[in-house]
């Protein structure tokens, strides 16, 4: 393919994105003259009508969105090649892209703000979300990931330490004048917990093995939420040692046990696993942290 023709596909995939012609334009910086060029000059190239024009806009014909599937994978992947390429390059400057399970980030982010300050060209993007972003393809930079060890290739994993809840109440909770002393009798309260798919954690696991599916009044998706409904009293729940002390009203239930304890890894990728901010950055986590 000539460097022509990608133009073409690229421009072609714009005005798939935007609808327009005067969209797709602006996200190119080009003229809306180029535009309806490279379209016309792509379709003339391919023998095939590669949208349907009407007073809204350009819409994909069956043929189009069949390629232009090709140039959005295209685009995307070379979008994240330029991400991993700049990550490579500088000091302890730039973007800085952690990725983490939201329920961290009360540990985290106190740290990741001091880092920052001492590193004032940074700067800092923070991803919490249910999927995985990939290192490979420059998503993230340093991932911080609870429970099994990651086994994805190419990638360096450390790690760093671990975090182990405690499982508390609050003085609204209805129950709180008669909590349970030991494990028999946790059948006889109401708890908070997680979605099932969603309960991945060690503590979580353990907390729907030794209670009832029916005495869990309150179940969330994201560990923030969970905590939340625990202070709020709407049943004993687990609570993260980073947030205890926000609610110091909150008693916990009985000790620890190390079938709680979730391991933590330091996750980067082979090829920017050695750049100065990445490095900088993992020195800074296992010092105030651990691991």
């Amino acid at each position: 393919m000539t460097t022509g023709s990608w133009d073409e596909f690229r421009t072609a995939f714009h005005v798939d994105r935007n609808g327009t012609v005067s969209g797709a334009a602006e996200a190119l910086g080009v003229h809306h003259a180029t535009v309806i060029r490279h379209v016309d000059a792509l379709e003339s190239r391919l023998g095939v009508k590669l949208f349907q024009r009407h007073a809204r806009g350009y819409t994909t014909t069956d043929a189009g969105a069949e390629i232009l599937q090709v140039g959005a994978a295209t685009e995307d992947q070379l979008n994240q090649l330029v991400s991993r390429i700049r990550g490579q390059a500088g000091g302890v400057e730039g973007e800085l892209i952690v990725t983490t399970v939201a329920g961290l980030s009360d540990l985290l982010v106190p740290v990741l703000a001091d880092f920052q300050a001492a590193h004032p060209a940074v700067q800092l993007t923070y991803l919490t979300d249910s999927r995985l972003f990939r290192l490979e393809y420059g998503e993230a930079h340093v991932a911080i990931r609870a429970g099994e060890k990651p086994q994805q290739p190419d990638n360096v994993v450390q790690p760093f330490g671990s975090i182990c809840p405690a499982l508390c109440a609050s003085p609204r909770y209805r129950g709180f004048d008669s909590l349970p002393a030991a494990v028999t009798e946790l059948a006889d309260h109401k708890f908070v917990g997680m979605v099932a798919e969603f309960s991945r954690a060690p503590s979580m696991r353990w907390l729907d093995a030794h209670v009832p599916a029916e005495n869990f009044t309150f179940r969330a998706t994201e560990s923030r939420a969970a905590e939340m409904a625990t202070c709020a009293g709407i049943g004993i729940g687990f609570v993260s040692q980073a947030t205890r002390p926000r609610h110091p009203d909150l008693v916990q239930i009985m000790e620890p046990l190390p079938q709680w304890a979730a391991p933590l890894w330091l996750v980067t990728h082979v090829d920017l696993h050695r750049t100065p901010k990445v490095q900088a950055l993992l020195s800074f986590l296992k010092e105030r942290i651990g691991g």
